[in-house]
């Protein structure tokens, strides 16, 4: 295992914070005291409205990216709609410094392709690291992929919230051998994910995200694992189940 750039979440709580607030209020928020990372690769997993989203936010704001992704040296602003939850977290460093970074989230990536446009009329030539080709130019798959194959270079901390939003099975596939090139490369991702397929990496961490508690699951006991190995060792069955 390479050394971490990050080696523990904290959030403080104090008396003054009311927790019946968002973001304060959310599951991920109220039951997390302390994330202890031991792996290269974390996944953050849990039903829709859990918090995911919003904590890998507050870790990637903590840590210097802007808020709506892109890398450290992003300072756009479309609309401010992160929360504060920032301002509350810790983030444990280890003493080597991360020399590349990207803050990833699906919803607001047609923001950052737009910045990175606007940059290279600026400054000719930054397209270059993202395959020498608009993003708004490839179809939202081919633009994440894209991204996550050129730009991402290694020794790096990458944050990545749903990165399967737009990628086939087979892009998903293709993203863990690039995951694992970055790992050798001494990299360290968090990411926040739906997806069975990447949660398949060797040796990540993978915390659930439930109303009353945070855990630290093995691979086969994600919900994920086990309701998709159900439904693809028996759809017909599934969907009668389902349907009727």
């Amino acid at each position: 295992m390479n050394e971490l750039f990050i080696s523990e979440i904290k959030i403080n709580t104090n008396a003054d914070i009311d927790d019946s607030v968002y973001p304060f209020s959310l599951p991920a928020v109220k039951n997390l005291k302390s994330l202890p990372l031991k792996s290269n690769v974390t996944f953050l997993i849990g039903e829709n409205g859990t918090g995911k989203s919003t904590l890998l936010e507050a870790i990637a704001v903590n840590y210097g990216f802007n808020p709506e992704g892109g890398s450290r040296h992003f300072n756009f602003s479309t609309m401010p709609t992160h929360s504060q939850l920032h301002e509350h977290i810790t983030l444990v460093k280890n003493h080597r410094k991360a020399k590349d970074g990207f803050f990833l989230r699906a919803e607001s990536f047609y923001n950052v392709a737009t910045e990175i446009d606007e940059m290279e009329r600026e400054f000719a030539g930054i397209l270059k690291a993202y395959g020498d080709k608009s993003l708004h130019e490839q179809s939202h798959g081919e633009s994440f992929f894209s991204l996550m194959t050129n730009r991402f270079l290694g020794n790096g901390l990458y944050i990545l919230d749903e990165p399967e939003a737009a990628l086939s099975p087979s892009r998903q596939m293709a993203l863990l051998c690039q995951i694992n090139n970055l790992i050798k490369r001494r990299s360290q991702f968090i990411i926040a994910t739906h997806s069975p397929i990447l949660l398949a990496y060797p040796d990540a961490q993978i915390f659930v995200l439930s109303t009353d508690k945070i855990e630290l699951i093995p691979y086969k006991e994600t919900e994920h694992y086990i309701l998709t190995k159900q439904f693809l060792n028996n759809p017909e069955g599934m969907l009668k189940h389902l349907l009727d």
